[in-house]
């Protein structure tokens, strides 16, 4: 009688600061029996989970996490940037399971921090920037008279760019033209300004452990304003190799609101040419390597100036969870099953690709910007949605109150869904999105390339479908 083989047990995931995405995304794994998830975290965005951000304190977190899962868990991971990926590299560090340096991570985190590092190896890539030496809670942030003082004896100049050192999801980022713009938008109630700091604690809390920060992290910035299009490309770092799994087009709603140009949506393939495409690639591995990343999923932002130069915007050590879909539906790439790998130590290369579905995807962001909420669609129209495109994947962000008002001062516009789709090619996505428009009764816009001068933009060949570079 032959001896019986004992099942092998699931990959016992533990999951920080869990995002939208992710219950879809390991969803497969979960129902196939190959993983065991352990969620730790709260949801910033929603309460009464994000209320525990005032009171938060990282480190007796960490404490927390390694004493309840030490011996217990094979990998820890995170797509969380507020707070998640930082932690996971921390925690990681200490149960000694396969991560990311936590130095890198604080590095990436910290916006003039990593450009100080973009700096060192690739100059001509940089935007001019420079902390605004003013606390959120020092008085002159909302004089204007001083503000201007400040700006021109720290060599500052307007119209600029301002943003958070460290924040995500372009929160309170905006050109400001005048010392009297900058003033209200750095008008913060003394609730906002708590907010703020506590939202920022953890980080700082960490970073202080591994790196020497150039300023306190609840500082704005301020930056040379770009006009130009602009793309992220997308991948991981293996025992400090960099695989690129894509470049994906981020375009915009036409002209600024409250300062600002707002994602309209993420297309895949992009419609860069090769060369460009080339120059992206070989930029992006140069700036890991700077900031010393040498495991994990990272997603990186730039600039493409019409002559095809490249300027750098930033670096999130973070899976873009948003648009795993793109690359799944584009090319088969299991980029889940890639994380997990990665995070348990195993080359991600190793993980099976399925079959492409489409020629082109795209995830799109649905927004107003008038001050008022939306209403979410009703079942009928969500039922015809489930059966008309059962690829859709759609995601609702219903505000309302304090949370709407908020929403519109610190982004400039209310999210209120954002839905990934595919199809054979452009012009069948097309097609797909202005009659998913028409039925859940949502503004259909599209991106107006005309109005980027892009002289080195050329049509893709949406039927390629390229695997990982």
């Amino acid at each position: 009688m032959r001896p019986r083989v004992p099942a092998r047990r699931p990959l016992r995931i533990l999951l920080l600061f869990e995002k939208e995405w992710d219950a879809g995304g390991f969803g497969p794994m979960r129902e196939a029996g190959e993983i065991e998830v352990f969620a730790e975290g709260f949801d910033l965005f929603r309460f009464p989970g994000n209320a525990r951000v005032l009171s938060f304190d990282a480190w007796a977190f960490v404490a927390r996490i390694c004493r309840q899962y030490r011996g217990r868990v094979d990998a820890v991971v995170s797509n969380n940037e507020q707070f998640g990926t930082l932690l996971a590299a921390v925690v990681a560090e200490r149960l000694g399971l396969p991560g990311n340096d936590p130095a890198a991570v604080c590095r990436a985190h910290h916006k003039l921090l990593a450009r100080r590092c973009q700096q060192q190896v690739a100059p001509e890539a940089g935007i001019p920037a420079a902390e605004l030496p003013l606390a959120l809670d020092d008085p002159r942030a909302r004089d204007p008279a001083a503000l201007a003082q400040v700006l021109s004896g720290a060599g500052l100049a307007l119209p600029a760019f301002v943003k958070p050192v460290k924040a995500t999801f372009s929160v309170l980022a905006r050109k400001v033209d005048t010392p009297e713009e900058l003033a209200a938008h750095l008008d913060f109630g003394r609730f906002e300004r708590l907010v703020i700091r506590r939202l920022v604690a953890p980080f700082a809390q960490l970073a202080s452990r591994y790196v020497e920060l150039p300023c306190d992290p609840t500082r704005m910035m301020v930056e040379r304003p770009v006009d130009a299009h602009q793309v992220n490309v997308d991948g991981y770092v293996f025992e400090g190799e960099v695989r690129v799994l894509g470049i994906v087009d981020e375009w915009m709603y036409p002209g600024e609101h409250a300062g600002a140009r707002h994602f309209l949506r993420f297309g895949h393939p992009s419609v860069l040419p090769e060369a460009v495409r080339a120059s992206i690639v070989a930029l992006t591995r140069k700036l890991l390597e700077a900031i010393g990343f040498r495991h994990g999923f990272f997603n990186c932002e730039f600039f493409v100036l019409p002559d095809g130069s490249l300027r750098f915007i930033e670096i999130n050590p973070r899976l873009a969870s948003q648009l795993v879909s793109l690359y799944r539906e584009v090319h088969g790439l299991d980029v889940y099953r890639m994380l997990v790998a990665l995070a348990c130590g195993r080359d991600p290369a190793g993980v099976p690709t399925l079959a492409a579905s489409c020629g082109a995807a795209a995830s799109f962001v649905f927004r107003r910007f008038d001050g008022a909420a939306m209403a979410p669609p009703d079942g009928d129209a969500l039922r015809w949605l489930a059966r008309e495109y059962p690829g859709a994947k759609l995601a609702l962000y219903p505000k309302s109150g304090s949370g709407l008002a908020r929403e519109y001062k610190w982004l400039g516009s209310h999210r209120y869904a954002v839905m990934n789709l595919g199809a054979e090619d452009q012009e069948a996505l097309e097609r797909a999105h202005a009659r998913i428009c028409e039925r859940l009764g949502w503004p259909c816009v599209v991106p107006d390339r005309s109005t980027v001068a892009l002289t080195v933009l050329k049509p893709a060949n949406t039927s390629v479908r390229p695997g990982v570079k």
